[in-house]
């Protein structure tokens, strides 16, 4: 009897454990990227965020270009409706020495009112890699709110700019943005891949522009 009830609480130990360590795993798994499309040298992934309904985007892609093309046109805010998904205006706000602040609108679809947001922008260069960092920070109240658009306050983006061989460079672009609003978080998520995804489209064929392409941009590295 005493050995029968030992196995019984040896596999009640391995069952606990197994069921403790599923749980710990599908934890560690909830927050991982999950691809969502892939085409045209595009992928998107997505993953869940914490404290928030919404979920953070990311785009990866490939380029053969400049680092400095790729910085210009990114730096170029009035270009963005030509390229950047839903932007109906863009215009840089002020410039210090580190950071320049940028104003931006997103056009939203019918019945939902127009958003828009400010973020501080800071470019980065890594001394050894040549890695190019631009980090988007949110600063909603830098001007007063504009008529008929909501104004975004939780939102941050990154562009890496990674060289690699024989003149390619790999693009990541990661965006967390909480839209506010009535708008149905499940409704934004259905709908956040067409983003990044036409955003990277258009700025593939964007940077091989000549105005980018002659560009140089002071203070960047290009690799050999």
């Amino acid at each position: 009897m005493e050995n029968h009830f030992n196995s019984m609480h040896k596999l009640h130990l391995i069952f606990w454990g197994l069921i403790i360590s599923l749980a710990c795993f599908s934890q560690d798994k909830k927050n991982e990227w999950q691809l969502k499309k892939s085409e045209e040298g595009i992928n998107i992934y997505s993953r869940k965020t914490e404290n928030s309904a919404y979920r953070e985007l990311k785009s990866v892609f490939y380029v053969k270009t400049s680092l400095s093309s790729i910085v210009s046109l990114i730096h170029d805010w009035e270009s963005y409706p030509n390229w950047v998904y839903r932007c109906g205006k863009a215009s840089k706000l002020k410039v210090s020495k580190d950071t320049i602040i940028h104003y931006q609108n997103v056009l939203a679809p019918w019945p939902f009112e127009n958003r828009d947001f400010i973020s501080n922008t800071v470019l980065s260069q890594d001394k050894i890699t040549n890695i190019v960092t631009i980090n988007a920070f949110n600063n909603p109240k830098f001007i007063p709110e504009v008529e008929s658009h909501h104004r975004i306050t939780e939102m941050r983006a990154t562009w890496t700019l990674i060289p690699l061989k024989e003149g390619n460079v790999q693009i990541s672009y990661q965006l967390f943005v909480n839209p506010g609003g009535s708008i149905p978080a499940a409704l934004v998520n259905m709908a956040s891949v067409a983003g990044p995804y036409e955003t990277a489209l258009h700025l593939k064929e964007w940077v091989m522009k000549k105005k980018y392409q002659d560009a140089k941009v002071v203070g960047i590295k290009e690799s050999k």
